[in-house]
């Protein structure tokens, strides 16, 4: 074996073992999910936490339509932060009927901050049994709070609900997003919990019980919601996920404006990840977790664009190296070819699974240009180390009248 061969090899076994888990997840997520009975009586009290800023063009079609879940009404209010707004948005949401705590001390630093200074209030003294969070924009599905009232009855703590976007067609890339969240809700929630594992904290249409945010808090950092699901594992809790538990959302309308969205989350979650990955890794071997061990793995793994930007500029580099140094031996170059063709399958496989309709195929075979885009966005995150900060996402005019 020759030098190149052997350095070939090596490279091979350390892109291996991060895709087979990747695999696993798809794998496990075809596994059929048993849905849980939500015929019982409610009886869960709930607290719906909005957080938003200069939402007026949002905010009261989102409370109307909370009002008006299937669930009864003397048990769950709507209590919406008005935090740093300069426009309309407290006395719209206030008129929709929402309680509304309007927020102006303190410096403006995201939705974490505003949530963290909403939950300080409203989980004073024994008015709710849980918690759920949304986004300004976000237009629940009818039975979404029932769905929450029996998977609390049936012992989880934190429920993380089925996050999809809300407007594929504005665009190319929230038609990508949609796709890519399609894939995520598949694999990165329903692959992880078939296994046993703790589900994402997606920031949006989750619920906690109302002792666990009391004891731990809301998260802090450029991604609190990243950080936090780390801080529950640690805690000892998994996040459950429903996926009939339906949120809808809108993503970036371009390129630019999820910019510096995506750079936030990608110093984000290097941050968090480096502050909890040792922690996780070691105390999940101390108590041999496999929760805890995933935790980690998420943390240290390569994201699945950052490996097939490596494994494909690797490929290159070595069918270069053979015609003009030396030949790396074949059965090593089919290798990664097959991993290639793997991480090519990998999202059309997430989208065959959700019986996607064609367009979100579509969608998805512009993913290596977002794969470049998004590998070039973490390197500038985590190089330049230059602040960032959190920016407000633009909605569509569409919303105004949703």
């Amino acid at each position: 074996m020759n030098l190149i061969t052997l350095i070939s090899v090596v490279a091979l076994v350390l892109v291996v073992i991060p895709v087979a888990y990747l695999v696993l997840l798809a794998l496990a997520s075809a596994v059929p999910i048993a849905r849980a009975p939500h015929a019982r009586r409610p009886t869960h009290r709930f607290i719906v936490a909005i957080p938003a800023h200069d939402e007026e063009s949002v905010i009261a079609a989102t409370v109307r339509r909370l009002r008006q879940l299937e669930y009864p009404g003397e048990l769950f209010e709507v209590h919406v932060v008005a935090d740093h707004c300069g426009d309309r948005t407290a006395e719209l949401a206030r008129q929709a009927g929402a309680i509304v705590h309007e927020r102006q001390e303190g410096p403006r630093s995201g939705k974490g901050g505003a949530l963290r200074w909403l939950l300080s209030r409203v989980l004073q003294g024994d008015r709710c049994d849980a918690v759920v969070i949304f986004d300004s924009d976000t237009r629940v599905d009818p039975r979404f709070l029932r769905v929450m009232d029996s998977r609390l009855a049936a012992g989880d703590a934190v429920i993380q609900g089925q996050h999809v976007i809300s407007n594929p067609r504005a665009g190319w890339f929230p038609a990508l997003t949609w796709a890519m969240f399609l894939i995520d809700n598949r694999f990165g929630n329903l692959g992880r919990v078939r296994l046993g594992l703790s589900a994402k904290n997606m920031g949006d249409s989750i619920c906690f019980r109302a002792d666990v945010l009391r004891r731990i808090g809301w998260g802090e950092g450029l991604t609190e919601d990243y950080q936090l699901r780390q801080r529950l594992l640690l805690e000892g809790l998994r996040i459950a996920y429903d996926p009939g538990a339906i949120g809808y959302g809108e993503a970036a309308l371009t390129w630019r404006q999820a910019r510096a969205q995506r750079e936030r989350w990608l110093r984000g979650t290097y941050d968090a990840s480096s502050q909890f990955a040792m922690r996780l890794l070691k105390q999940g071997l101390a108590q041999h977790s496999i929760r805890l061990l995933d935790g980690a793995v998420q943390a240290y793994f390569p994201s699945y664009s950052t490996l097939t930007v490596v494994t494909a500029v690797l490929l290159a580099a070595q069918l270069l190296a053979s015609r003009l140094v030396e030949t790396v031996t074949p059965v090593v170059l089919v290798a990664w070819t097959l991993i290639l063709v793997v991480l090519f399958i990998y999202p059309l496989f997430g989208l065959a699974l959700e019986r996607a309709p064609l367009r979100a195929y579509m969608a998805i075979l512009s993913g290596p240009v977002f794969i470049v885009w998004r590998s070039w966005l973490a390197c500038r995150s985590r190089l330049t180390r230059r602040r960032l900060i959190w920016v407000r996402t633009s909605h569509g005019d569409a919303a105004v009248g949703r």
